[in-house]
């Protein structure tokens, strides 16, 4: 039997990255997958980001991409489903007509209707998921939703509210793909903080993460977006004595100031944040700390901007994401806030930190030279291997650029021990270590 063609692609966060492939995991037998853009198939599903207000521009720009190339006749049937659906169904069906159907966030069932696959609707599904990523890593999804109303942000009312994955199904999904060659994990959710509280009762990503240390084809683990009000602390005690586990935090701070983090709806103070940054940083020397910071919040004054400024040159963080503010329907701030601080100037703020955190990077980076570090070749590109240290997460990253001409030994998905040579203000240079 001949398979349609079928592009699933994949715009936002590696949260929906998981979703598209969930999707792909249940369809593949009778679809022949891919998760590339292309300009021939036979059904498109388009898996749309609405956080932010470029996040959301990048998917209607894509939207309209498709279905031009329905009108032209070089591609099918066109879905589209995610953030973007969930927030704008009504008003995206109005303006895109040429989409045969749009879907929200939690209507998969919908699309294996669709898609003639009713038979996989089963919520757990008994084999490895099919992967978009490098075989040799993959995103492990712990939970759905948000509990945490910070008032910018419009998640909780796009996904809902804060659903744990039972601990032995995210285990079992573990141990299919480590069986199936995957050797690193990055563990993600909007608050891995909040773990196994609506379950459980009890935060559990200390035990989760113990479980899947413990799976033997398992070499690295390593946790995104965890939340700093809450956070269990027991996890720095696994960080720190199982190997498995990558010293590397993320973890959103987004602001210093006290008068923003109240606007804001954090829950926690300026106090509170560097209390938690010092014991991070105590209890798991060499620990590598990325962070989001959002400037131009409304009430983010001259002098609060100058207070987070000098907070992020001594706070000397690994890694550093700055997002412009912007105002989305329906939250906390958009409905009681003026948003008077001007597109210009909200991006000037964010260049200026950018600006302090490139000189930051390269000094970290600089002081690894002549350093040994275990890498994981992610692939090749030209004349170089390039892979990463457990410091750095895939994609939003540091590399590691180790010459094909000295390293002939290197395959891709495999771990090797380097010392760094060279390095710049986001890439390190290095050769194999004898």
């Amino acid at each position: 039997m001949n398979k349609k063609k079928l592009a699933i692609i994949t715009l936002g966060c590696s949260k929906n990255l998981v979703d598209s492939e969930d999707i792909a995991t249940r369809v593949y037998r009778k679809y022949d997958v891919t998760f590339q853009d292309t300009d021939q198939a036979d059904v498109v599903i388009l898996n749309t980001c609405g956080f932010i207000l470029d996040a959301k521009e990048e998917s209607i720009n894509a939207i309209i991409e498709y279905a031009n190339l329905k009108n032209e006749g070089k591609i099918g049937q066109l879905f589209v489903f995610g953030c973007l659906s969930q927030r704008y169904k009504k008003d995206l069906e109005g303006e895109i007509p040429e989409v045969d159907k749009f879907f929200g966030v939690d209507s998969l069932s919908e699309i294996l209707d669709v898609l003639d696959c009713q038979d996989m609707k089963n919520s757990v599904v008994q084999e490895p998921r099919i992967i978009s990523t490098p075989k040799h890593t993959a995103y492990i999804k712990i939970a759905e939703g948000c509990n945490r109303m910070c008032a910018f942000c419009a998640i909780p009312y796009i996904r809902g509210r804060y659903i744990s994955r039972p601990m032995e199904d995210i285990v079992a999904e573990v141990e299919r793909l480590a069986d199936a060659g995957t050797r690193e994990f990055n563990i993600i959710a909007q608050d891995l903080s909040y773990y196994g509280k609506d379950l459980y009762g009890e935060f559990r990503l200390p035990e989760l993460v113990e479980k899947m240390a413990a799976i033997d084809k398992v070499h690295w683990i390593r946790l995104h977006y965890t939340y700093p009000n809450n956070f269990p602390l027991r996890t720095l005690d696994i960080m720190r004595d199982n190997p498995k586990v990558c010293k590397y935090l993320d973890i959103p701070l987004q602001h210093i100031n006290d008068n923003v983090l109240a606007k804001m709806k954090r829950g926690h103070t300026k106090a509170e944040t560097l209390a938690l940054l010092e014991k991070f940083r105590k209890e798991i020397p060499g620990i590598a700390l990325r962070t989001s910071i959002l400037v131009g919040f409304p009430g983010e004054t001259d002098k609060a901007f100058d207070e987070l400024v000098e907070f992020v040159k001594s706070a000397r963080f690994d890694r550093l994401g700055v997002f412009p503010y912007s105002e989305e329907e329906g939250t906390y701030s958009a409905q009681n806030y003026k948003d008077r601080i001007s597109k210009k100037k909200k991006q000037e703020r964010a260049d200026y930190i950018m600006k302090i955190q490139q000189k930051i990077s390269l000094e970290l980076n600089v002081a690894k030279i002549g350093k040994e570090f275990e890498v994981l070749i992610d692939r090749e590109e030209g004349e170089y291997f390039v892979g990463r240290t457990q410091y750095d997460s895939p994609d939003v990253d540091c590399e590691v650029l180790i010459k094909k001409s000295d390293a002939p030994e290197i395959k891709v998905g495999k771990f090797f021990m380097v010392k760094v040579t060279d390095a710049e203000e986001f890439d390190l240079y290095a050769v194999p270590v004898n």
